[in-house]
């Protein structure tokens, strides 16, 4: 399989491709048995001639509560993988109302008219990330009512 660019918004910029030499050795590490993926990183360190990294010690921090019932403790860790991040993608859209679409992008980011417009051609792509709930729903909202179907991941 060859290498495929993301669809994926970056803002940070894109990375170069990874060479014909590197996407080859990808898939034939993909290849391997698990039993033989366990043993390649123990390898590859042995044989650059670097120290394993060392595990942290978790001695000296507080991770809430200790102790108590075990249906305490199964609540806590509940509430903890509730999701408090989250993107915004915009799915598709109707061709009428694409420039509607490009405006509404244009109030929530930073992007000029020629970056929301390829923003929107390439969709479905994530408009935006890191957001709270409450700001993800308004912004899938806006789209809605601009003509274009966006969900919240």
């Amino acid at each position: 399989m060859k290498y495929k660019y993301p669809d994926v918004y970056d803002p940070y910029g894109p990375m170069a491709p990874p060479s014909e030499k590197v996407v080859d050795l990808a898939d034939r590490i993909a290849a391997l048995p698990p039993e033989e993926i366990k043993q390649i990183a123990p390898a590859l360190l042995f044989r650059l001639n670097q120290e394993p990294p060392q595990a942290i010690s978790g001695q000296g921090f507080s991770f809430g509560q200790q102790g108590g019932s075990g249906a305490g403790g199964a609540k806590a860790e509940e509430k903890k993988a509730e999701k408090t991040v989250f993107d915004v993608k915009l799915e598709k859209f109707d061709a009428a109302a694409k420039i509607k679409i490009i405006k509404e992008i244009r109030t929530f980011t930073d992007l000029g008219l020629k970056e929301a417009k390829e923003l929107v051609e390439k969709a479905p792509v994530v408009l935006k990330q890191s957001l709270t709930k409450e700001e993800a729903e308004a912004i899938i909202e806006k789209i809605k009512t601009a003509g274009g179907v966006a969900v919240m991941e």
